[in-house]
């Protein structure tokens, strides 16, 4: 037998960073997932430990780096982690950090004091750093982002067999739950910085799906990444995945009701599921499609 791709670490390690500016306060709250290979053969063939740095270790070393650095963004806050883990072990050769950040808004309050927040509902910000010791690539994402519009959309002309029962329609409602990832060209900051990069990319997404008459979802999810790639240059590829949160007009004839696009049935399953990736014309994909 021969062992293939392996890799370790601690996942979903919550870290919640918070910096003192006198009593003014700002928040930081990240899920990070650390996942480590290299010189891993031994310990899976005969249960050497010896390369191994432990997954507790990972995860303390999380929270010291919070301390240490700070948390200036969830890209910023992988890369330190990378490069520490890769560089600092003989052993280690490659490391891939995932982060989701929770985003919080403060409450507004009289008086000097401002330590209140509200967690934040749209959207999950999402990123993930990967380091060979030579190479870097930096994903920014944003995962939950839940966007509807009630009108500006049809389904129609498309191909039927003995099974299809679905009607076309002129006039729906266009639903879906946003899973963004996007890749920036050299894995440096972008002009700004990470935190504005990745509003404006998120601005764009949303200016995109609604701004754009729908025929098809696929069709918003190619408007949605060729309007990021046109205003964003430092990135070279998204990938979209959108699931198709199907709203249904309700039948309200049994009741004597005109059903005048007022009144639907939301489903949430089973759905469509519509995933692409957007390229820069001449960049290489590097995105995982799954």
């Amino acid at each position: 037998m021969i062992l293939g791709q392996n890799q370790y670490g601690k996942a979903e390690t919550r870290v919640v960073r918070v910096t003192r500016d006198g009593s003014v306060h700002h928040i930081r709250d990240l899920s990070v997932s650390v996942a480590l290979s290299g010189d891993m053969t031994e310990v899976h063939l005969s249960g050497s430990n010896a390369t191994v740095l432990t997954t507790d270790t990972t995860k303390n070393t999380v929270f010291a780096f919070a301390k240490e650095h700070g948390v200036d963004s969830p890209e910023e806050f992988g890369i330190h982690l990378a490069r520490h883990f890769v560089t600092s072990q003989e052993t280690l050769h490659t490391a891939r950090i995932r982060l989701a950040e929770y985003g919080w808004d403060r409450i507004a309050t009289p008086g000097p004091e401002q330590h209140s927040f509200v967690r934040r509902g749209q959207g999950t910000r999402t990123a993930q750093v990967s380091y060979d010791g030579t190479a870097w690539q930096v994903l920014s994402g944003v995962e939950d982002l839940v966007v509807l519009n009630t009108t500006g959309s049809e389904f129609r002309g498309y191909l039927t067999d003995r099974y299809t029962t679905l009607p076309e329609t002129t006039d729906r409602v266009l639903a879906t739950e946003v899973r963004a990832r996007w890749r920036h060209h050299d894995g440096t900051a972008p002009a700004g910085g990470w935190d504005r990069s990745h509003a404006q990319v998120c601005d764009h997404l949303l200016q995109a799906f609604a701004g754009t008459y729908s025929r098809s979802l696929q069709q918003t999810l190619y408007a949605m990444g060729t309007r990021v790639l046109e205003h964003c240059a430092g990135i070279d590829e998204i990938r979209l995945s959108l699931p198709n949160k199907h709203h249904f007009l309700v039948d309200l004839a049994p009741f004597g009701l005109k059903n005048d696009h007022e009144v639907y049935f939301a489903a949430d399953r089973p759905y469509g599921l519509i995933e692409a990736t957007v390229l820069r014309e001449g960049a290489t994909p590097a995105i995982p499609t799954d």
